[in-house]
């Protein structure tokens, strides 16, 4: 078949190498525009895909609005099977899908119904999920909600961040699609209706949703810091009860340590172990990142900071509404 595909990040690489290098022919390539980036916003910064492209000696056309009566009229001159869209980072219309023979397929980095939207990977760490995986499903009007052709599935271990996860999906993401596509071309894909009742949302993630509330357990807290790191950074605020000081911190990598629950105990402050109390069980800090700063062990931050029993970290927000 003729494919062409659109993508713009990292994660659809593996699969834009195998439809290179498969027996059907890449006719195209759509990507998005290079954007300013650097500390001054001075350099271009080019999608993975353009720079794939670059490398292999590719055409790639950066498409600001794939949209636009005169991009549809250089995909349509392609005369293409098949549109494979992954992580492209535009809404696509209908009149671009109907272009190909076989319309679109799309890869999501979830067992859709659960996890529609931009953020599925970071969601099914937050929420605590062991399992995962990608499905590929058409292209429609609402986000996400299209017809499931395949999905394939991986576990999510108790160490993985939002990293580890990334890459095993956009690895399984190969031999899902690859299966997929020979499907379609021999007519025997089977196209599945998601169930509306089990639909679950993965939104964009925000600032907010970074910030450590110490009155949940340290196993929940612990899934946050894996789902955040590195952006937005499960974040809170360290405040030295010797001086009154506070600082603010991103936690890298932490675990839980059990703890049996004392009189006396409050949330967010740190036991004779160092190990800050949460509602249930306790959190090691392993790395910590001080804003403005480096990242580094936490052994090196306690000893630099004086650190002790009954000092205090309090969430962000608090932090901002004055209570330190």
């Amino acid at each position: 078949m003729k494919i062409i595909y659109f993508g713009s990040a990292q994660f659809g690489i593996p699969s834009l190498e195998a439809i290179y290098h498969s027996g059907h022919e890449l006719v195209g390539v759509f990507t998005q525009p290079a954007r300013p980036a650097g500390r001054h916003r001075s350099k271009p910064h080019h999608t993975d895909v353009d720079l794939w492209c670059n490398r292999n000696s590719v055409p790639c056309v950066e498409a600001e609005n794939i949209n636009t009566p005169e991009m549809m009229q250089r995909v349509a001159a392609l005369e293409a099977d098949l549109l494979v869209v992954i992580a492209f980072g535009q809404k696509i219309r209908q009149e671009v899908i109907t272009l190909q023979t076989h319309g679109a397929v799309n890869v999501h980095a979830s067992l859709l119904p659960k996890y529609r939207g931009a953020a599925p990977i970071h969601w099914a760490i937050l929420n605590g999920e062991i399992e995962t995986g990608v499905s590929i499903i058409t292209l429609a009007d609402k986000m996400d909600a299209g017809l499931i052709l395949a999905q394939g599935t991986v576990d999510i271990s108790p160490d993985d961040t939002v990293k580890c996860v990334h890459d095993k999906l956009s690895v399984l993401s190969v031999p899902v699609l690859m299966g997929t596509i020979e499907q379609i071309a021999n007519g025997s894909a089977v196209y599945t209706e998601q169930n509306p009742t089990q639909v679950t949302k993965a939104p964009k993630l925000k600032k907010k949703d970074g910030y450590i509330n110490w009155d949940n357990s340290a196993a929940e807290i612990v899934n946050q810091i894996r789902a955040l790191w590195p952006w937005p950074a499960a974040e809170t605020v360290y405040v030295c009860s010797k001086t009154g000081k506070n600082w603010r911190v991103g936690i890298a990598k932490a675990r839980v340590v059990e703890r049996e629950q004392k009189q006396g105990d409050i949330t967010g402050m740190l036991d004779e172990n160092l190990n800050i109390i949460c509602s249930e069980n306790a959190l090691e800090i392993i790395e910590l990142k001080p804003a403005g700063s480096r990242l580094m062990d936490f052994a090196a931050y306690a000893n630099g900071h004086q650190c002790g029993a009954g000092d205090l970290f309090v969430s962000d927000d608090k932090a901002l509404n004055g209570i330190v």
